[in-house]
């Protein structure tokens, strides 16, 4: 018995320690299909690697307004760019009594396979939902917010919250994914030909995917009516993901009769987190303030 508990008190520390201090781990053992052998690797910009325990960031507000955000780095399923996206973006919806949660997910090609980023953001969703009294959250207002790659795994996260990405494990994976709301920034969405360009596409699919594949993981090819409201904005001069993604979601959501906004910036590239001073996309967190507002009201 003795020999027992040891072995139970050695697997619960090392489950603690793959995760920071103060974070909050989404899986309450291995995560499902594995992970990272580590250790987590961080760079001195914070962009992430080798993720062991899939956690959330809990940025929690002195008076929070109810509602929440799930924050997702991009990084094209490679790298977690933290240090310039979630980061700041989470710091500055604190500071507008926004629970926001950085979400530091596994990356298909360091261990879990293709499925893995998509399971943790599913499994982020509902715990946020279910620690909803805890942390002060309105169950109903619950968003996500995505960059670049990590926009892509937010709307396939609005687009399929019930997709059966596990078994089920404990009673959290009864709780509802669907995020309430989505905001996707200078996002990568589809998989189509001819925009199929981006990293994401290639460690997701591969070089020469079948037109199924493609489909299951274009995010406007599963938009439908149950869709939460979308906001969207994209620079024009992209160079990384075209601007066509934007626009094709923004056309399939009309169809759909979902509520979205689109902001397009004539200048602003690619990868510009929270936006230069003085920039045109540094104007997106005050857009998204005013459409927040408005779809509480």
């Amino acid at each position: 018995m003795k020999r027992l508990l040891g072995l139970c008190f050695l697997s619960f520390s090392l489950h603690a320690l793959a995760v920071p201090p103060g974070a909050i781990a989404l899986w309450p053992g291995a995560p499902p299909g594995g992970a990272a052998t580590g250790p987590q690797q961080a760079s001195a910009k914070g962009s992430i690697t080798q993720v062991v325990q899939p956690y959330l960031i809990a940025h929690l507000p002195a008076h929070p307004n109810g509602t929440a955000m799930l924050v997702i780095s991009g990084g094209g399923y490679a790298h977690i760019e933290a240090g310039k996206e979630s980061g700041p973006a989470a710091a500055w919806l604190q500071s507008q009594g926004i629970a926001a949660f950085e979400l530091v997910y596994r990356l298909p090609q360091e261990g879990g396979g293709t499925q893995a980023p998509f399971q943790d953001a599913q499994r982020a969703m509902r715990l946020l939902r279910s620690n909803a009294a805890q942390w002060q959250i309105d169950p109903a207002r619950i968003g996500v917010l995505g960059f670049s790659a990590g926009a892509h795994l937010a709307g396939m996260t609005a687009v399929r919250p019930d997709a059966p990405l596990t078994t089920t494990i404990d009673k959290v994976d009864a709780v509802s994914a669907r995020p309430d709301f989505a905001v996707l920034l200078y996002p990568v969405l589809t998989m189509q030909v001819p925009f199929d360009i981006t990293h994401a596409k290639k460690i997701l699919l591969g070089a020469a995917p079948s037109q199924s594949a493609r489909d299951a993981l274009s995010v406007e090819t599963l938009v439908d009516g149950r869709t939460p409201p979308v906001f969207l904005a994209q620079a024009l001069d992209d160079p990384i993901a075209p601007v066509d993604n934007s626009l094709l979601m923004f056309a399939v959501l009309r169809r759909a009769q979902v509520p979205v906004a689109l902001h397009l910036f004539q200048r602003g590239g690619h990868g510009w987190g929270m936006g230069k001073a003085g920039s045109e996309p540094a104007a997106w967190p005050l857009l998204l303030r005013a459409w927040l507002k408005a779809g509480s009201d």
